[in-house]
């Protein structure tokens, strides 16, 4: 039936095919499955008609309802609370970690600020829980209008639901941008057909009609269905019979809104008082409209009017019929008018009880400036920023500043209200806050402030080149107002100006380096952070030698166990690849597992896929492509998950190792064009080492020198790992092409690099690279010592390498035992790794010795997904269903159903058997 409030008004007609989608999302929720599905359309085209039908064909589905009020998209968490609260029985049967961030989110338990995602996490599993009992569906109505904290939370649920029994369903208006529902699956609610709209005008046109009426109406609204029934109220009988009207000049939902305006303007005085009030709080509850009705001397009998003219419904919660009936009650009343109805809700609200609304209340019926009611609202912002909800607090903060009278003080809370923009991911909106700071006082220290977060923002939306330099002029400016805030500037600029590597612009790393080591001397003990600037500040100024002295005590700082969560969370992957640049691999793995331990111990999310990347590159260097693999899909994963666009970096680097041509050369395309349009230049340092490596694994050694040179050739000589790593490919490249110069140039770049670190990596990669420029029987020692090297390390995969080149200078030297010994070991080595093109390249080596090399025949009958292939690993680690969930961001029953496919893919039956599969070459790229 179609329905306006409670009562039926006519035949649902002209949704058969709608309804019939509907049904069979409810049938798959039924079997087990879990299904997502938007409604979206203009004002007045059924939506919320739709989700009633929902409602009443799942009876014997557990139902969930929450509707989106436009007044309270600044209270935090609102919506999720109206939401979760019918299940909060069912908390305690979440994880810990998860139950206490969803109850401190929803302001019910005390806590540090939880991270959102974990928030997430704990909403996906409290209705995968619910619908163990029985299906769930929920239902988010005027989705546009829930707080911002509640819709990334429930976006995010809906991007993981799996095979969890619910049904989740969101209905919001044509054009909306405030919920996230981009890709989800969508149907959009038009007008209805033009016979069924005659047909439900005339079943509420009164008397005779005239046909020509019919036939406007239906045309200017254009079928929806609100608007039909709406609208011939305010015709007179006179132009309902002669069709003698003008039409409108408003859109469909102003003239709906308008209709509903005139009909609440009919009613008397007091009614419309308290329908005000009613419209004023979004709230709903009966008692503080009763409240509200008393502070404004008006008796309870006054709703009868608008109870009769069906306006509102007063039950256990005051209902509007619809969304426009509350904004057309609201926004008729005069400015005045309506202040007064938010100051009466302030006076009556409990401020122990909902200290938070009657603050927005308060703000709301201040006329000018009040530095009680904003001193209010900033302790309300403290409260929303401790449950992690950012966006409220930067609304909140952001009134404040509007009704603070001191232009000092309203500069102060501006920053701060930039600063709570910006960490909820509004950087616009932090942008404009930010001219507030700036047409404040002559404050040197926020202006300072405001410059760099200025550039923090410009560096979060793009990480291009054109953050280098505001963050650098931010450093300069906090100089002399505060030093530590500074250098912790100077070291962004330096890692700016290295992310835009040779697209950097002015004079990139070296003018970072040389204005932070012109900066005023520290006054104090260092802090680790200032140990990586100095040392970092020094290897790009000066050298590698000097440099690789000072990262050494940087590093050991940030292998302290005492070092802070804060701190390791914000810069140990620089740290990490500050070791990396100098070939300090023992030093690149532990701070790398530190950073992955970090960000498990204080669930922030965010930083996940910093974390994961930069595990992904260790292990890939460790020969482990199986782990890079899999780090790499869970970056993939959680970046998804977070909203974070994240490079296809260590996607293109196992690629490479891998020798897969046709998916590098996708990546390729990708992140070249994004390295370029972004001005983040390392992408083209990582591409042309990568390139180059995929070429000589193919002994492609003209197009491996044309890589190389692009990446190690550029007059800035970058202080980039990828530069140092391409310098090695150089080498070999130019060796093979008979560039006798240019390999020699090369090698000797490269012994700046590797020669100050003094580790086995470094010295190992040397001692190959010597014996290639060196040749002849010379060439002997430099391969044994780059071989013993090597085989100390962890570097199985520069180890196999060394020992293809030796068992190749061997092969010409005619020495075939001994050419043949080395090439079965580095063969060996690649084929386990998954490295199929190094594999090839001495598979035919091999065969030129006269040795018959036998292909591997082991094949996967049954190929894993993506998502499969990462739940097989973290059961190989000892994780259950709860923590596994938790890594990839899916429910347990998800995983659970996971596992039932692969079960059956690898025939097993249990964990235990999937634990001690054998990890076969066939299922090693996998696993």
């Amino acid at each position: 039936m179609w329905r306006l409030g409670s009562g039926v008004v006519g035949v649902l007609r002209g949704r058969r095919e709608v309804c019939a989608e509907l049904d069979g999302l409810l049938e798959a929720v039924r079997d087990g499955e879990s299904r997502v599905l938007v409604l979206r359309g203009e004002a007045g085209t059924g939506k919320s008609v739709l989700l009633d039908y929902v409602a009443e064909q799942g009876r014997q589905f557990r139902v969930c309802r929450v509707t989106g009020v436009q007044s309270e998209m600044e209270l935090a968490f609102a919506g999720l609370h109206r939401l979760c609260a019918p299940l909060a029985d069912r908390f305690d049967r979440l994880p810990g970690p998860q139950a206490k961030a969803l109850r401190a989110a929803l302001g019910i338990g005390a806590g540090p600020a939880p991270d959102r995602f974990l928030v997430g996490l704990a909403v996906l599993g409290l209705l995968s829980e619910t619908a163990r009992e029985r299906p769930l569906v929920c239902l988010v109505d005027d989705a546009q209008w829930l707080d911002r904290a509640s819709v990334d939370v429930l976006a995010f649920v809906a991007r993981r639901l799996g095979a969890e029994s619910v049904g989740l369903l969101f209905a919001l208006r044509d054009g909306a941008t405030s919920a996230d529902v981009r890709g989800m699956p969508e149907i959009v609610v038009e007008g209805l057909p033009e016979d069924d709209a005659r047909d439900l005008l005339r079943s509420v046109l009164p008397g005779v009609w005239d046909d020509r009426v019919v036939e406007r109406i239906v045309a200017e609204t254009r079928g929806n269905p609100l608007a039909l029934l709406e609208l011939p109220r305010e015709l007179t009988p006179a132009e309902l019979s002669s069709g003698l009207w003008l039409p409108g000049g408003q859109g469909v939902s102003g003239r709906v809104q308008q209709a509903f305006q005139t009909r609440a303007a009919k009613l008397p005085p007091d009614t419309q008082g308290l329908l005000l009030v009613a419209a004023a709080e979004p709230g709903g509850d009966p008692e503080l409209l009763w409240r509200a009705a008393e502070a404004l001397g008006v008796g309870t009998d006054a709703a009868g009017p608008a109870l009769a003219a069906g306006l509102v419904r007063i039950d256990d919660r005051v209902r509007f019929p619809h969304p426009l009936m509350r904004s057309a009650v609201y926004w008729a009343a005069a400015p005045d008018e309506r202040r007064r109805a938010h100051r009466v809700l302030a006076d009556v609200t409990d401020v122990a009880v909902d200290p938070d609304r009657r603050a927005w209340h308060a703000a709301q019926g201040t006329r000018g400036t009040s530095e009680e009611v904003a001193a209010e609202l900033v302790t309300s912002a403290g409260r929303a920023r401790a449950r992690g909800a950012l966006a409220a607090a930067a609304a909140f903060l952001a009134r404040a500043v509007e009704l603070t009278p001191d232009r000092a003080r309203r500069q102060r809370r501006a920053l701060d209200a930039a600063w709570a923009l910006h960490y909820g991911g509004m950087p616009d909106e932090a942008l404009r806050m930010l001219s507030v700071v700036e047409a404040g006082p002559r404050d040197e220290l926020l202006l300072g402030q405001a410059d760099l977060l200025r550039a923090q923002i410009t560096y979060a939306v793009g990480r291009g080149n054109d953050a280098f330099p505001l963050l650098l002029e931010a450093a300069r400016h906090l100089e002399k107002l505060d030093a530590p805030l500074a250098r912790e500037t100077y070291l962004d600029a330096l890692g700016a100006a290295m992310f835009a590597g040779p697209l950097a612009v002015g004079g990139g790393q070296l003018e970072a380096a040389e204005a932070a080591r012109a900066a005023p001397a520290l006054t104090g003990p260092p802090r680790a952070a200032d140990l990586l600037l100095d040392g970092l500040a020094t290897l790009v100024a000066e050298g590698q030698e000097p440099g690789v002295r000072k990262l050494r005590s940087a590093l050991n700082a940030y292998s302290d166990p005492r070092l802070p969560v804060e701190d390791g969370l914000r810069r140990l992957w620089q740290a990490a690849l500050s070791a990396a640049m100098i070939w300090d691999y023992d030093a690149w793995d532990r701070l790398a597992t530190r950073l992955l331990e970090f960000v498990e111990e204080s669930g922030q999310a965010a930083a996940r896929p910093f974390a994961l990347a930069t595990r992904a590159s260790v292990d890939l260097f460790a020969g482990d492509l199986a782990s890079a693999a899999f780090r790499t899909e869970e970056l993939r994963t959680v970046s998804e998950a977070v909203g974070i666009s994240h490079p296809a970096y260590t996607s293109l680097m196992v690629a490479a190792w891998r020798g897969d041509e046709e998916r590098h050369a996708e990546l390729l395309t990708r992140v070249e064009g994004d390295a370029v349009s972004r001005g983040e230049g390392v992408g083209l340092l990582v591409s042309g080492w990568s390139t180059a490596l995929l070429h000589n694994s193919l002994g492609r050694y003209e197009d491996a020198l044309a890589a190389a040179a692009a990446a190690a050739d550029n007059p800035q000589r970058e202080a980039s790992v990828a530069v140092g790593w391409a310098l090695a490919e150089y080498v070999e490249a130019a060796v093979r092409c008979d560039e006798e110069e240019r390999a020699l140039d090369a090698f000797r770049r490269l012994c700046d690099r590797t020669g100050p670190s003094g580790t086995d990596w470094g010295l190992g990669v040397e001692a190959r690279s010597r014996a290639l420029v060196t040749g002849g029987a010379a060439a002997e020692k430099h391969y044994r010592e780059a071989v013993e090297r090597l085989d100390g390390t962890a570097l199985r995969g520069e180890l196999a390498r060394t020992r293809l080149l030796y068992g190749e200078w061997l092969r010409r030297e005619r020495r075939q035992r001994e050419s043949r010994e080395q090439l079965r070991l580095a063969h060996a080595s690649f084929t386990d790794m998954g490295m199929a093109a190094f594999s090839g390249r001495a598979s035919r080596e091999l065969l030129a010795t006269g040795e018959k090399v036998h292909r591997d025949k082991t094949q996967t009958a049954h190929r894993l997904t993506a998502q499969e292939v990462q739940i097989v690993r973290l059961v190989r680690e000892g994780l259950t269903n709860t923590e596994i969930g938790v890594r990839i961001f899916i429910s347990p029953r998800t995983v659970e159903w996971h596992l039932g496919n692969i079960f059956a893919k690898l025939g097993v039956s249990s964990r235990k058997q999937l634990q001690l599969q054998p990890r076969t070459p066939g299922l090693g790229a996998a696993f």
